[in-house]
C-alpha cells in the first residue's frame, strides 16, 4: 500500500493534490501542533494579475493548541462575505466560474466553525470534483506516540498503517533517510511537481496559487493529466524514476 502523510491546508496548490493522488491511503494530521504563518488557514489566489493571500481567521488561542482545537474567528461571517467577493471579483471572467464558485461556496459554507473540520470538508469537496481515489485517515485515529518526532513519528505511522510505500513532498528530501525506513520494509520517495503553465486571463502566468485557480481556468479532465505532471525521487541522489513504476 502507498500512503503519504500531510497537515490539513487550505485550498491547497495542486501538488498537495498529486500527492493525494498518488497513493492509496492520504492521512491528514489533525491532532498535531497548529502551525503559523503556514499554509494551514491561508493560501494565495489571483488578484489583478498578481498572487494575493486569502486567510482563514482564527479566535485566539494557545499557541500548543492542536489543529482541531482551533476555531474561526467571531468575525467570518463578515469576513466569509469579504472572501467571497474578493474570489467573485478575481475569477468571474475565468472559462469554468460557473462550475467551480459553487463548489468553493459548499466548502466555507460549512456549518461548523472548527478549523479542521471546515478544512477537511474543502478537501474531501474537492477531492471529489477531481475524481480522485485515495482514502483519507485523521491522524487522531492512528496509534502512535506524540512524543516522536519528524522521521521517527512517519515510520511509526507507516507501521501502523501497514503500508510498503511512503511517498513525501520534496521539501523532506534532506530530512529523511531512505535506509531507516528501508529498515522497516518500507519503501521512500519524494513526489517533485513538473513545472507546467495554463492560460489565466492575458496575464503573465503566476504558478503554484491555490488549487481555486487551477479549477477556474481548467477543466476537470484537464487537471487530471496536470496530476500526472510529476516524478519520483529516490532521495538525496535525486534519482528519478517515473510514476508508472513505483
Amino acid at each position: 500500500m502507498k500512503l503519504a502523510i500531510m497537515q490539513p491546508y487550505f485550498f491547497p496548490y495542486i501538488g498537495y493534490f498529486q500527492l493525494m493522488n498518488s497513493v492509496d491511503e492520504f492521512v491528514i494530521y489533525n491532532n498535531i501542533k497548529f502551525t503559523k504563518k503556514g499554509w494551514i488557514n491561508r493560501n494565495k489566489i489571483l488578484v489583478n494579475g498578481q498572487s494575493e493571500y486569502i486567510t482563514l481567521p482564527l479566535k485566539k488561542g494557545s499557541d500548543f493548541l492542536p489543529v482541531d482545537q482551533r476555531y474561526l474567528a467571531d468575525t467570518w461571517p463578515t469576513d466569509k462575505r469579504k472572501l467571497f467577493n474578493r474570489i467573485n471579483e478575481s475569477y468571474r471572467k475565468s472559462p469554468y466560474f460557473e462550475i467551480v464558485y459553487p463548489l468553493i461556496e459548499s466548502c466555507l459554507n460549512f456549518p461548523d466553525d472548527n478549523l479542521f473540520n471546515l478544512i477537511y470538508h474543502s478537501l474531501v469537496t474537492i477531492k471529489n470534483y477531481l475524481n480522485i481515489n485515495s482514502h483519507f485517515v485523521t491522524s487522531s485515529s492512528i496509534p502512535f506516540n506524540n512524543n516522536l518526532k519528524a522521521e521517527k513519528l512517519v515510520i511509526q505511522i507507516c507501521k501502523s498503517r501497514k503500508t510498503d510505500v511512503y511517498i513525501n513532498p520534496i521539501g523532506g528530501v534532506e530530512l529523511y533517510d531512505k535506509t531507516n525506513f528501508k529498515k522497516e520494509g518500507i519503501d521512500l520517495f519524494f513526489l517533485k511537481s513538473n513545472e507546467f503553465i495554463y492560460k489565466q486571463y492575458d496575464n503573465s502566468f503566476v504558478p503554484w496559487l491555490s488549487i481555486i485557480d487551477v479549477m477556474m481556468f481548467n477543466s476537470s479532465e484537464n487537471i487530471l493529466k496536470f496530476l500526472e505532471q510529476f516524478v519520483l525521487i529516490t532521495g538525496k541522489s535525486k534519482s528519478v524514476i517515473s510514476p508508472e513504476i513505483y
